[in-house]
Formats: structure tokens, C-alpha cells, sequence
């Protein structure tokens, strides 16, 4: 259970950066929803199961939703 804690730690620092470098912004949301995923992986690994489904829906669904309505107004590629 330790090791898959710090594989999931390994990976939302992966996509944290990832979220960060890649210039197509679409993607970046894409990435940052991902890292609220392995957030609320992390949450359900600590015995936390009401954090867990809360971080999901509202973190990863409802924001990552918000953000691409928004950057779909905008432009997709950053300069």
C-alpha cells in the first residue's frame, strides 16, 4: 500500500509539470483534472472516502468542465 502511495505521488508531480509545460491549454486542463483524480486516489488510500468522491466530482469533473468551456472561448494554444 506504501508503494502505491508513492507511485501515485510520482505520477500527480508527473502531470503536475506536465499541466504546466505543454502549450496546448486544452491538454493542460486535461492534465490538472488527472492530478485531482490521483488526489482523490490518494484520499481513498488514506480512508477518506467522503473527501475522496468530493475531490472527484467537484475537483476533477466540475472544474476541469469549467475550464475547457473556457478556454473553448478563447484560444487554444498558448503563445
Amino acid at each position: 500500500m506504501i508503494y502505491a502511495s508513492w507511485i501515485l505521488i510520482i505520477v500527480m508531480i508527473v502531470l503536475a509539470i506536465l499541466s504546466i509545460q505543454v502549450k496546448d491549454l486544452i491538454a493542460a486542463v486535461v492534465a490538472m483534472g488527472a492530478v485531482s483524480l490521483v488526489i482523490s486516489l490518494l484520499f481513498l488510500f488514506l480512508q477518506a472516502p467522503d473527501v475522496a468522491m468530493a475531490e472527484a466530482s467537484i475537483g476533477a469533473a466540475l472544474t476541469m468542465a469549467i475550464y475547457i468551456i473556457v478556454v473553448r472561448k478563447t484560444e487554444r494554444r498558448e503563445k
